[in-house]
């Protein structure tokens, strides 16, 4: 059997990228679909997570895909700021959103789906409009744009607010207590430290944005003018 050539396994794992974000932008189409149907038709803020907080979960897990990516050199984006955003959005929304029914309905959690499934439609469909090598400038601008206002708001008015919401009833209920009886602190003073890094952490996620931002679009401004 012959090996496969390096031409051969680039265009695989191009074709295995280009389906990948594909399937998310759809997915988080979707959402951010059904998220504005129920608030015009319901002018409602409190179904955001009864009508898409199974498929945002399920798009989040299989986001793990992208540490692994990142990992094994598929990407050039590495595995610790993949993963850092993964470990982050996860806790949040299966640790806590789907754990406590009572925080289900809060208007914070319509915000972070929002702002999320906005950035994310943009995001991945800049990803596989660049796995075709003609990925339109308009997209490219909004990637790397549109987080300066979105990234701010999913986790200021929404993740942080929403965990620090959560405070009082984690407390009452003594959640993931037989998860921490082994450990001299509870989930409850677990959530309250993630609260006080959680904006240092996503600020290295912010700053490393924009970074991406000024390579990204002077590099693309470069290639225009050629």
């Amino acid at each position: 059997m012959k090996r496969q050539s390096k031409k051969e396994r680039i265009n695989i794992s191009t074709l295995y990228l280009l389906s990948y974000n594909s399937i998310q932008a759809l997915g988080w189409t979707v959402s951010l679909t059904k998220i504005l149907y129920n608030l015009f038709s319901n002018s409602s803020l409190h179904t955001s997570y009864a009508s898409s907080g199974h498929l945002i979960s399920f798009l989040q897990c299989a986001a793990f895909l992208e540490v692994i990516h990142g990992a094994i050199g598929l990407v050039p984006s590495g595995a610790l700021l993949p993963l850092m955003q993964w470990g982050g959005r996860t806790h949040f929304l299966l640790a806590v959103v789907a754990k406590l029914d009572e925080v289900q309905e809060l208007p914070s959690v319509f915000i972070t789906f929002l702002a999320w499934s906005i950035s994310e439609v943009i995001r991945y469909s800049h990803y596989a409009f660049s796995c075709t090598g003609n990925c339109p400038s308009w997209i490219t601008y909004l990637r790397y744009t549109a987080f300066i206002v979105l990234y701010p708001i999913g986790v200021g008015p929404g993740e942080m607010w929403l965990m620090y919401q959560a405070l009082p009833i984690v407390k009452k209920k003594t959640t993931y207590s037989d998860f921490f009886s082994g450990l001299p602190f509870s989930y409850y003073d677990f959530l309250r430290v993630v609260l006080l890094v959680y904006p240092f952490l996503w600020l290295k996620l912010y700053l490393h944005m924009f970074k991406q931002r000024r390579t990204k679009l002077n590099k693309h401004h470069v290639k225009k003018r050629a």
